[in-house]
């Protein structure tokens, strides 16, 4: 099993940053890929971005796509989420996951709250 622990949500202004953690643990290297969503009060969660876990390619949802950005340290087993410009919109509970390319998410964190005031 893979174990997943978010850090690093908070309050902050419209146009403001916050950078997201990910610490990863447990069977690691069963994973391929690495991803964050988030889900917003009344919606349905949605992708925001993933990193292949070995190779380091990444792919954003084009809502995001030029602000956030997602990174990993394998020595660290850490995945990050640079969040920069951000929007009221962007309000959300964020999650790590722990999966494949192809799409197949099988682990989750807990989830970390952030806030974009306007």
């Amino acid at each position: 099993q893979v174990q997943l622990v978010e850090f690093g949500g908070g309050l902050v202004q419209a146009g403001g940053s916050l950078r997201l953690s990910c610490a990863v643990s447990g069977r690691t290297l069963s994973i391929s890929a690495m991803g964050w969503f988030r889900q917003a009060p009344g919606k349905e969660r949605q992708f925001v971005a993933q990193i292949n876990w070995t190779g380091g390619s990444t792919r954003y949802a084009n809502s995001v796509k030029g602000r956030f950005t997602i990174s990993r340290d394998n020595a660290k087993n850490t995945v990050y989420l640079q969040m920069n410009s951000l929007k009221p919109e962007d309000t959300a509970v964020y999650y790590c996951a722990a999966g494949s390319d192809s799409g197949y998410w099988g682990s989750w964190g807990q989830g970390t709250q952030v806030t974009v005031s306007s």
